[in-house]
């Protein structure tokens, strides 16, 4: 898998990108969670960089459960965690791990996190249906399970997807509760801001789990 992708990955290219955007942190001071890759041994794998305020790298989190489309390039990931950033505590979930296996979110919920990341690459479809509002009922699932993540979890939700013209998901961010609380205009450049009261992450229905259930 590894020498199908190689030549796809640009090792130069993404230490230069790492750099500057630690740079970019340090003088904005701002955290930053960052969709890229990676090498891992002989292998690449898709991951989200996670820089502090600081400019220092905290970690990062590969994607664990790919696409299928994503198989004969990539090696999926080990491991889950969450990170630290003053008081915020939150984990990531991956695009399609994050639609699609909704253990992805909890696992972060049940150690802590306020927040999940969903960072995702969502292209449009060749003569789609295009959404004009978030979560219409005439669009595919991903934007409701956005909301799903959300609300079965107690946790915020930002997912983040790339400026695309016609793209069937864009950024917004769920409330612990589901529903919504704020969201960017389809296709359209520039930055979500918002503020977040962390205490309405609490988690409880993703702690009240009980693992091993039939």
């Amino acid at each position: 898998m590894a020498r199908a992708h190689r030549t796809r990955v640009d090792v130069a290219f993404l230490d230069r990108a790492r750099d500057a955007v630690c740079d970019a942190a340090r003088a904005s001071r701002v955290g930053v969670v960052l969709g890229t890759e990676r090498w891992v041994g002989e292998a690449v794998r898709l991951t989200a960089l996670v820089v502090a305020p600081d400019g220092r790298v905290l970690g990062h989190q590969d994607k664990v459960q790919l696409d299928p489309t994503e198989d004969a390039g990539y090696e999926p990931g080990e491991g889950r965690r969450t990170f630290e950033i003053g008081p915020l505590t939150f984990g990531i979930a991956i695009c399609h791990e994050g639609y699609r296996y909704p253990e992805t979110v909890r696992w972060a919920a049940r150690r802590g996190a306020r927040v999940v990341f969903h960072p995702h690459h969502h292209e449009p479809e060749q003569g789609a249906w295009r959404p004009t509002e978030y979560g219409d009922s005439r669009g595919s699932f991903h934007e409701k399970a956005v909301l799903c993540r959300a609300a079965e979890n107690g946790c915020w939700v930002a997912t983040i997807n790339c400026a695309i013209e016609g793209a069937p998901s864009t950024s917004a961010i769920a409330r612990p509760d589901g529903t919504l609380h704020a969201w960017k205009r389809y296709g359209e450049e520039g930055l979500l801001v918002s503020d977040l009261d962390l205490d309405l992450a609490t988690g409880l229905l993703a702690q009240r789990y009980r693992d091993g259930l039939d």
